[in-house]
This record gives structure tokens, sequence and C-alpha cells, in this order.
């Protein structure tokens, strides 16, 4: 079926055929613009080709490494290019756009860098060294946006653009991943109203039942491609669509507007990728790939932080052995976009029919008893239950106020993003990851937020000097990480669309066989997730020599292979087809 025709079917399934064809009639001639101004953006890509192993996205705030007199995107990109050029292929840079709260995720304006940040300019210095990923934020826009206080002051241009109802309405029965109101109420020419606040009272969910909405946030995609995307993150899409008397979140009108965006993108810039950022479980989650071929090409990996977290916590990985060996394989044009820490909290929902509730409880008492804190949500039947856990991964894995060794607590975080790197998919690596960071308590009594004890910035003389002292933490786990890095980045049986399968010997060790598209590369990745010593048993048609490509050091191959307390071992194996080894 021809592109056009896929997106006047999506528009007439959500607006009706009339309207539909009205709204497709404004769009098509404005794609058409689009190619032409922008031709080199057509070029067609092979899917399997997007992503390979060489790619890992660094997820970080546009205004993460700041210094005196610079625009924090320019230092941002400075530092990036010292030490992380030719490791890192990708940045997402969290909303680097004008915003009144929530760190960015409420937007004043789509289409401009926050002053503060610097200019489209920065970014495309950016670009020069990392591929980008830019969020689209669009299941609400701030309060003080111009779209918003033109519907306070009954501007006709933007009296439908957002969401109202009767107070008395029943929305109970709403999903909710918040515990304040749902209808807030505004003062407007025509008296009070109450408008949709699925987040808080500063984020107002933008009405998508108005046609114009959806081409003001075309215009906004449209305009991300224009200025270097090559990813566009969909952030909260799972709420996109409102209807009274359901759950409001996943409905049938949300997927057909991603598969819009899909089909759009695939006219005029079949090289950008769609990822949608969906904190629920697992199988609502992975509804957003579509057929595998027309909605998203990545999905958020949201299960695995808390399946992580509870597997180095019991010091058993047979949880997420289960899961992983019953992940989906997907086709060449989608893959998982895998990560364990994030500018958010640790998600609890993903694991909600993986972990029993006790076991998720007890979570939660860790986080606290870690130094960190446990946000909630508010269910249908008006009472609450835990939706995230607000610490940083290294505390989150190790308590701080523990006498324990601090090489310990190294190798068990090391471990944990080992497990992430080795999972079939791309890596998203926190920036707080890179250097092990520690909960900033003093970030979250300035803000009085729970999420911000995991969002502090850095002075970049502050972080350089840490990074410069061989002996320190951060220089320590950089170090670690980078080498991990680089092993992946070099090896195709870590290509997003090879193939994984789970080896479950002993539940100490959580065991991967990673295989490449062509099945010419094999690495066993093994990583005892305890902390004492452990043995894997030798499959005999893996016996012989290997290599760890870690450490690039030769392995024999016999009976049982000794795995140290949190030891990570990538171990090249002979060739799947030819039987011929390396080293």
């Amino acid at each position: 079926m021809m592109l056009s025709t896929q997106i006047q079917e999506h528009l007439n399934f959500i607006y009706g055929s009339q309207t539909g064809k009205t709204v497709f009639e404004k769009l098509w001639p404005q794609l058409e613009k689009f190619g032409q101004q922008h031709p080199q953006l057509a070029t067609p890509t092979d899917p399997s080709q997007r992503v390979t192993e060489a790619d890992s996205i660094l997820i970080t705030y546009g205004d993460q490494i700041q210094e005196p007199g610079k625009p924090t995107l320019q230092s941002l990109g400075e530092f990036m290019a010292t030490y992380l050029k030719g490791v890192i292929s990708s940045v997402h840079i969290l909303p680097f756009y004008p915003y009144s709260s929530d760190d960015g995720f409420s937007v004043i304006d789509y289409k401009t860098v926050n002053p503060a940040m610097g200019n489209w300019d920065n970014l495309n210095l950016l670009r020069k060294n990392f591929r980008l990923m830019y969020d689209a934020v669009i299941n609400h826009i701030s309060a003080q946006s111009t779209w918003f206080q033109g519907f306070l002051q009954g501007d006709s241009q933007y009296a439908n653009y957002f969401i109202t109802e009767d107070p008395a309405t029943d929305v109970s029965g709403v999903t909710r991943p918040r515990t304040l109101p749902l209808l807030m109420p505004v003062e407007t020419p025509g008296g009070t109203r109450h408008v949709w606040t699925t987040f808080s009272a500063d984020q107002i969910d933008l009405n998508f039942k108005n046609p114009a909405v959806l081409l003001e946030i075309i215009n906004v995609l449209l305009l991300y491609v224009e200025k270097g995307a090559e990813f566009i993150r969909l952030d909260a899409i799972a709420y996109l669509w409102k209807e009274v008397g359901t759950s409001c979140i996943h409905l049938p009108q949300t997927h057909r507007i991603v598969q819009i965006f899909r089909s759009i993108l695939d006219v005029v810039a079949p090289g950008v990728m769609l990822i949608t950022e969906t904190n629920v479980p697992h199988a609502e989650n992975i509804s957003y790939f579509g057929n595998g071929h027309n909605e998203a090409q990545m999905v958020y990996q949201f299960s695995l932080a808390p399946l992580v977290l509870h597997t180095i916590h019991t010091g058993n990985a047979e949880v997420l052995q289960h899961w992983a060996a019953g992940l989906e394989k997907l086709p060449d044009t989608a893959t998982f976009f895998n990560f364990i820490a994030s500018h958010d909290g640790i998600g609890l929902r993903p694991a909600e029919g993986l972990l029993t509730p006790a076991e998720i409880d007890t979570l939660g008492d860790k986080t606290l008893a870690h130094g960190g804190r446990v946000s909630y949500k508010t269910n249908p039947d008006g009472s609450q239950s835990p939706y995230e856990l607000n610490i940083t991964l290294f505390d989150a894995l190790s308590d701080p106020n523990s006498n324990e060794p601090e090489e310990i607590k190294i190798a068990r975080f090391i471990c944990s993003q080992a497990l992430m790197l080795a999972m079939v998919g791309v890596p998203g690596i926190y920036v707080h990851s890179l250097v092990g960071s520690s909960n900033d308590y003093a970030g979250m009594e300035k803000t009085g937020r729970a999420r911000s004890i995991n969002r502090k910035k850095w002075q970049r003389s502050e972080l350089e000097v840490a990074l410069n002292n061989p002996n320190s933490q951060a220089t320590r786990v950089f170090g670690r990480y980078i080498d991990l890095l680089k092993a992946r980045a070099a090896h195709p049986a870590f290509h997003p669309n090879g193939d994984q399968r789970v080896i479950p010997t002993n539940p100490a060790l959580f065991s991967l066989l990673r295989t490449s598209p062509d099945g010419q590369a094999q690495v066993w990745c093994i990583h005892n997730i305890s902390a004492q010593p452990q043995q894997a048993e030798i499959n005999p048609s893996h016996a012989g020599k290997g290599r760890d490509i870690v450490t690039d050091e030769e392995v024999r191959l016999e009976d049982k292979l000794p795995v140290e307390p949190y030891e990570i071992r990538w171990l090249e194996l002979a060739s799947a087809k030819t039987g011929d080894g390396k080293g």
C-alpha cells in the first residue's frame, strides 16, 4: 500500500472519512514541500543497518555539564567529543526547549532551544560527532505556553486545543501515573473550565480530537527532523488520546497517531526512527511495535530495570532468565531500547506479572534502606501503590552506608551495566551511570521532588577533576564502562538484529549466547550476579579456546569456568558455521 494511502486511512479511522480527507488535503502538500526542500533526507535506508552493534545512546540533559560564560549545549558537546567520541554513537538530549517545570518536560515552546542552553547551532556541533535523539513531549504542554495562554484569554484559535470536562464526570477509571487531581479548574472569559492534566497542573494535555492539534504537532516533528534528529522519542505517548469511560491509555487512536508519524517519516525521512516511552507492563509496552513495520522502530525496555535490580539483590537470575528467554524475536525493522537507569526513577509497573507483589515491595524497602524514595500512583479505587523508585542506580545496588569495599560496589554496578549491554537491542546509558553517581540529596531538597535525587548537574571542572584522578570512583567506573562499550561496538554478535539465547544453568549466573545476524560470530556473555565465586558449565560444543573480548585474554574452555563475584566474561566462541575459532 502506498504511504499516502496509509496516511489517508489512518486519518479516516481517527476523524471519519470527511474530516480525514480534509486533513489529508492540508497535510500531503506540506509533506511534498518538505521533501523538495530536504531531498537528502528521503534517501532509502537499509532497515537492518539503521542501528548496529556500534550504536549506544547516552541519555543526558542539555545543561548536564555547565561552565561559566558558555552555553551548556556547547559544554556538553565539547565534553562528549573529548571523552566519548568513537565510543558512544548517539546522544539523547532530554527536552532542551524553554520550559516551566519538571526539568524540561513542561514545554513552553516546542520549536526553540532554551536560551540558557544555547541554540540550534550548538546542536549542529554535536551532530558532527554524534547521532541525535530529540524529545517530542506531545501529550501535554506548559501552562505558560502561547497555546494555553491563548485558550485562557479566549483566543478562538486555541479554543479546542485542550480537553475540558465537567468536574462531575466520573474519571475514576482513568489510568494515572500521579496522585494529583486529573481535572484542574481555570478561569476563562467564558467562565470556569476544567482542563485535563494527566501529570501536573503545569502540564496541560493536548486535544488530538482537534485535527489542528495533530497538524501542529506534525509541524514540530518535521522541524526536529530538519534540525538533525535521527531518533524522535515520543514521551508518555500511551496517554495521548482520551475517551471518558475508558482507561485513556493505549487507545486505538493513540496507536493510529503513532502510525501516522511513522508513515510520514517513511515518506520524508526514512532514516529517522521513532522510539516510544511507555512505562507500563511488558505486553502493553511492546504493542507500540505495531506489526513490527508500522509503528515505533524502538520501544523502551522498561521491565529490564526492576528485573536487574531484583536479580542482583537476590543473587538469583532465574526470573530474569525466564523473562529474557521469552522475549519476542523482532523483525529487522524493530528492536528494543534497553536501559536500567534514566532521568526518571525505576518504574515498578513494568515488573507487574514478572515479580510478585512481595518482591516488588522488597525493591521499595531496599530503596528506602539505601537512602532513596518511593513515589506512588492513585488506583481507580482511590488507593495508592508504589509506582517508581527514586534513587541513583549505584546506590540502589549497594547500600551507601555499608562498610562494603568500594571495589565490590563498583564490580556489582558494572555487572548490572554489562547485563544491559549484552541484551539484544540498543543500549541507553544514563549519563550518571558512566561515573557511578551517588544520591543527590541537596538537589532533592532544593526542588522538593524525589526525582531530583538522580538528576544532579555538574560543573565541567568538577567532573573533569574526578575523571583525571585515577583513584576516584568516577574514574574507576568510567574506565571499566568504556572498555565494555568498546568491546561491544567491535563485535557483530551484538548487532540488534542478531540472535539471543539464554543459557540457564547456575542461577547465580546470567548467561546469554549472542550470535550475529549472519550466524558467523558468537559471544557467550557470562555475568556472576552474586557475591560468591561461581562456576559456569561448559557446553561440549564450546570446548576449546575462547577469547574474552573485554580483556583480550585467551580462555581455556574445558569442563567448568570459574567466575569471580560480579565478574563479567564475554567469550568469543568458534564460528557458528565454520567451526573456526580466534585466539
